[in-house]
C-alpha cells in the first residue's frame, strides 16, 4: 500500500486522481489527452497498487492548489498568484506550488506577436526564407496564422503550408535567431529547451480558419508534391464527431449516401450530440430501427467503429468536392451559404 507521496511520480499522481474522480468524471478528463498521455495515464492506473486515504487526500489536495495556483496566475500574473497564495498558505508552501508551476509559467515561442495585426506581422516576414516564415506561422494561433497564411503569394503559401506541416521541434537557439528578425520592433524571445511546433495537426488548425480558396490551393499543391501527406491533412480537416456542424440538408445527403451497418456502427462511440443530430434528420421509423440496430449490435472493436467513422467522413469530403453540402470554414463573417 501506498502511504508517502514523496513515493510517488507526477504521472502517479495523476493516476491516484483518475482513480479518486470515478469512472465516470475521470471519461470526461480522457476525451481531452492526447493518445500517447492517454496511454501512458492508463498504464499508471493498471499498475497502481492500494492506496491509503491519506495519500489520496494528499494528492487530491496538492492537486486543487496546483489549480487555484494557476487560475490566480491567468486572472493576474506571477505576482499575484504569490500573493494570493503566500496569504493562504504561507511563504514556504506559495513558492512551492509556483516552482511546479514553473515550466508552464515561461513565456511562450513568439508570444511577443500574438497581439499583433496580421498584416502589419506579414510585412515583417513574407520576403523572409520560407522555413522561416513556417516557424513563425507555427507558434501563431490558429486566426491569426490563418491570415498571414492568406496573405502569402499562392506558391509561397504551399510552400510554407507543406513545413508547417512537415515541421517537428526546433532547437531553442533556432528559435532565437529568427526572433531577433522582430526584434526591432518587438521582444525578443527567451525560452529553454527544444519546443513542438508545426506538424499536422498545427497545419490542419491554420487551414480550417482560411478561406476556402486558400485552403484549395494549398491542397491542390500538396497532392502534387506529398500526395501522402495531402490526404493525411485532408483526414484530419473533418472528423466523425464534426457532423455537429453540418445544417440539417447537409446531413440528409450524407444520410442518403451511408450505408445503414456503417452509420449504426459509427454511432456505437458517438457523443449523445452527434447522435441526436442524427436521429432528428431521419424519420421516425429509420431513427428507431437505427437504434435497435446499435442496441442488438452487442460489444463492437473501436478499430472498427472508427473505421466505420472514416467512412462517413470520407463521404462527406467527397459530397463537399461535388458542391453537393457545405462545410463550413474561418469566421462567421467568412461564411458563404450556397
Amino acid at each position: 500500500m501506498i502511504t508517502d507521496t514523496s513515493e510517488l511520480t507526477g504521472k502517479q499522481k495523476a493516476a491516484i486522481i483518475m482513480v479518486t474522480l470515478g469512472p465516470e468524471l475521470s471519461a470526461q478528463v480522457f476525451k481531452h489527452l492526447n493518445e500517447d498521455h492517454m496511454e501512458q495515464l492508463t498504464l499508471e492506473i493498471a499498475n497502481l497498487r492500494r492506496v491509503s486515504p491519506e495519500v489520496r487526500r494528499a494528492v487530491a489536495k496538492e492537486f486543487y492548489q496546483l489549480c487555484v495556483a494557476r487560475q490566480y496566475i491567468l486572472e493576474g500574473g506571477l505576482d499575484y498568484a504569490r500573493q494570493l497564495l503566500e496569504r493562504a498558505l504561507g511563504t514556504s508552501r506559495a513558492i512551492e506550488i509556483l516552482s511546479r508551476l514553473a515550466v508552464s509559467l515561461g513565456t511562450a515561442p513568439f508570444d511577443f506577436v500574438r497581439n499583433i495585426d496580421p498584416k502589419q506581422l506579414l510585412s515583417f516576414i513574407e520576403n523572409e526564407h520560407p522555413q522561416t516564415i513556417a516557424l513563425v506561422v507555427a507558434h501563431l494561433k490558429a486566426e491569426q496564422a490563418a491570415a498571414v497564411l492568406s496573405g502569402l503569394p499562392a506558391d509561397l503559401r504551399a510552400d510554407v503550408a507543406m513545413r508547417v506541416a512537415t515541421m517537428d521541434r526546433t532547437a531553442p537557439e533556432v528559435v532565437r535567431d529568427v526572433g531577433k528578425l522582430l526584434e526591432e520592433r518587438m521582444a525578443s524571445l527567451g525560452s529553454e529547451g527544444f519546443k513542438a511546433a508545426g506538424g499536422v495537426k498545427t497545419l490542419v488548425q491554420v487551414l480550417n480558419k482560411v478561406d476556402r480558396g486558400t485552403e484549395k490551393s494549398i491542397l491542390e499543391q500538396f497532392e502534387q508534391k506529398n500526395p501522402e501527406l495531402a490526404e493525411e491533412v485532408k483526414r484530419l480537416m473533418f472528423v466523425f464527431e464534426d457532423i455537429i456542424f453540418l445544417d440539417d440538408r447537409s446531413i440528409q445527403a450524407v444520410l442518403r449516401e451511408v450505408d445503414t451497418k456503417d452509420l449504426a456502427l459509427a454511432l456505437k462511440a458517438a457523443s449523445a450530440e452527434v447522435q441526436e443530430k442524427i436521429f432528428k434528420n431521419m424519420s421516425e421509423r429509420a431513427a428507431s430501427m437505427l437504434k435497435e440496430d446499435m442496441e442488438f449490435m452487442g460489444p463492437v472493436r473501436l478499430r472498427v467503429v472508427e473505421d466505420a467513422q472514416q467512412k462517413i467522413v470520407n463521404i462527406i469530403r467527397k459530397l463537399e468536392a461535388a458542391g453537393e453540402i457545405t462545410i463550413a470554414r474561418g469566421t462567421r463573417e467568412d461564411e458563404i451559404l450556397v
